[in-house]
């Protein structure tokens, strides 16, 4: 039985760990930006980043590294940051709202989803008026919401209590369809064909600041969702009559995380594509260590998985230079045993408890 405690934690103590986790990130962007197939010093980066800031010019350092930072570096580790931290608190979010560390927008099909806006989009031409530009993350986080939505209908059709097993399955069963309808638009394609694997396969590479223009605006709104739900998703922890008893709308606070995080979820998709399982295993470890507040757990999720993409996509693209891996490769290579431990866990502690 848990106890209401939870809901309470030191300012002090939280603090601390938050700023643990800022320096990390900190760290993590300045090992993004610096190693590569040129090695930049961490002190010209520092020079390098206060001139892009504040405007001035630099003479001392050398103009190809000055745009190796600015142009190619500094948008890539950016984008991975906000990528990781995108899909980590929406995995803490789902994972509280359904009490399972097995849910995530991977296993729930809300990645596959949005995948399969993007591939629409790419295969169609498709192009919102006035808003081309937004055309592909609108269109990601459509889909993701009428995947969500389709989840949850099937899940009911099946069993009207909705337990959590059941949404997860359903979610597995509706995102391998959603795969297949993907494979089916890949063996249509043309020109189309390169464009679409290489998205699904996951990067940060070979984008710029115009993506993390698109992706910041959603982020910011499904962001400020979830994290203004962080109080009621203790509550709901603890059951939903209790939660009712106290005065928390459950169903319109279910549909308003489900909401956020498909915002923040198909946002990411839409800049980055397919990257799976961070959602699962940085809420899941975070959870560990922190504890199951969610007042704490969903900024640190944030954080802590902005930090975790930028070293798997710095493992991607100097592991097997000058090549580089898809970034979604390595995190499957990562989550996929890291699942199966969970569900091995999971399973032992039910056993246990009967």
């Amino acid at each position: 039985m848990q106890k209401l405690s939870i809901l309470r934690f030191s300012p002090n103590r939280f603090t601390i760990q938050l700023s643990i986790a800022v320096l990390l990130l900190i760290l993590s962007l300045l090992c993004g930006i610096s190693f590569g197939s040129v090695t930049i010093p961490f002190s010209e980066i520092v020079q390098i980043l206060f001139a892009f800031i504040t405007g001035q010019s630099i003479t001392e350092i050398p103009s190809s590294t000055i745009s190796i930072v600015t142009n190619i570096r500094l948008p890539r580790v950016i984008l991975a940051a906000l990528v990781g931290a995108s899909l980590a608190i929406a995995g803490a979010a789902f994972q509280g709202l359904l009490q399972n560390p097995l849910a995530d927008p991977y296993t729930l099909g809300i990645s596959s989803g949005a995948s399969l806006g993007a591939v629409l989009t790419i295969f169609l031409q498709l192009s919102l008026p006035f808003i081309s530009f937004l055309t592909l993350p609108i269109m990601s986080i459509l889909c993701s919401f009428l995947t969500i939505f389709l989840v949850i209908q099937f899940t009911q059709l099946l069993d009207r209590q909705m337990k959590v097993e059941s949404l997860i399955l359903t979610g597995i069963i509706i995102s391998s369809f959603l795969g297949s309808i993907i494979s089916l638009i890949i063996s249509l394609t043309g020109e189309e064909l390169r464009q679409i694997i290489g998205w699904l396969l996951g990067s940060v590479g070979m984008r710029g600041w115009s993506h993390i223009g698109v992706l910041i605006p959603f982020l910011s709104i499904g962001l400020i969702i979830l994290l203004l739900s962080s109080r009621e998703l203790d509550i709901i922890s603890f059951g939903e009559d209790r939660a009712r008893h106290l005065g928390v709308n459950v169903k319109r606070k279910k549909w308003l995380v489900l909401v956020g995080s498909s915002i923040v979820t198909g946002a990411a998709v839409a800049v980055s594509g397919t990257i799976g399982f961070v959602g699962l295993v940085i809420p899941h470890f975070v959870r560990l260590l922190f504890g199951p507040t969610h007042s704490r757990l969903l900024p640190l999720s944030f954080i802590y998985g902005a930090s975790f993409l930028i070293w798997a996509d710095l493992c991607a693209r100097t592991i097997i230079q000058p090549s580089e891996l898809p970034i979604g490769v390595l995190t499957s290579l990562i989550g996929a045993p890291v699942f199966g431990l969970l569900l091995v866990q999971r399973k032992r502690e039910r056993r246990g408890s009967v």
